[in-house]
């Protein structure tokens, strides 16, 4: 008996484990596809790794800011063309499966501008919608 209960946790548990390794590297090329877009200067490409719905919340440094169209209002007002966007590198420190279907990014981020190269720090808690991982909460500084 014991060892069809320990077979049956070792089966489990590469289920559980193969599934995360697929999530994760979903995660990542949504995060990837997010970083192209803004290279090439496509906001709305860059947005598309964001939940669509007015319940996104995204925390800047001017507090909290709900809504998807409200987040690409705020993103084309602060990187209003290509120059200001820069070039964006991330560097992600951590992946974290809280629940099949929701997740915790940590990570940095990077822009490299003509003038400048502001910097900084993000947290992301996605959730797998509709078979689609999308950032539901950002928290960037």
């Amino acid at each position: 008996m014991r060892k069809i209960i320990l077979l049956l946790l070792v089966i489990c548990a590469n289920t559980l484990m193969a599934q995360t390794t697929q999530d994760k590297a979903a995660i990542l090329k949504v995060l990837e596809n997010q970083r192209q877009g803004w290279n090439k200067g496509d906001m709305e490409n860059y947005m598309q790794g964001y939940w669509k719905s007015d319940s996104l919340l995204f925390v800047g440094k001017n507090g909290p800011t709900y809504g998807w169209q409200k987040t690409l209002d705020n993103y084309k007002k602060g990187y209003p063309d290509k120059s200001a966007m820069g070039f964006l590198t991330f560097g992600i420190k951590k992946v974290e499966f809280l629940a099949k279907d929701k997740a915790f990014v940590l990570g940095s981020w990077n822009l490299k501008r003509e003038k400048d190269e502001p910097k900084g720090y993000f947290t992301l808690l996605l959730r797998k919608i509709g078979g689609e991982w999308k950032v539901v909460v950002d928290h960037s500084s």
